[in-house]
């Protein structure tokens, strides 16, 4: 069983940073990879970026490569998404999600808003 609590949300103006943080608890947080996702409103949700267990490797969706950066640290069981020059089209509900033996787990999501 693996809980996921997002928190750091909130509302910015275009141009602005915030960073979102994602608290896990359960298995052991260095063994699997994370996940940042985001939904919009009238949209599916979306990948924006994976960090694996080490956090030696990652990976974006094009449109934040550059401005957004996913880590992690094992030691405190949370992996963040930093995002800088942030875009009214950046505006979603993100999620934290991890899958661990095969099975899916996923954060109550924290809003972003980004106003022009």
């Amino acid at each position: 069983q693996v809980q996921l609590v997002e928190s750091g949300g909130g509302l910015v103006q275009a141009g602005g940073s915030l960073r979102l943080s994602c608290a896990a608890s359960g298995r052991t947080f260095s063994s699997y990879a994370m996940d940042w996702f985001r939904q919009a409103p009238g949209k599916e949700r979306e990948f924006v970026a994976t960090i694996s267990g080490s956090g030696s490797m990652t990976y974006y969706v094009d449109s934040v490569k550059g401005r957004f950066t996913i880590s992690r640290d094992n030691a405190k069981n949370t992996v963040y998404l930093q995002m800088n020059s942030l875009k009214p089209e950046d505006t979603a509900v993100y999620y934290c999600h991890a899958r661990v033996v095969g099975r899916d787990y996923w954060g109550q999501g924290t809003q972003v808003t980004v106003s022009s």
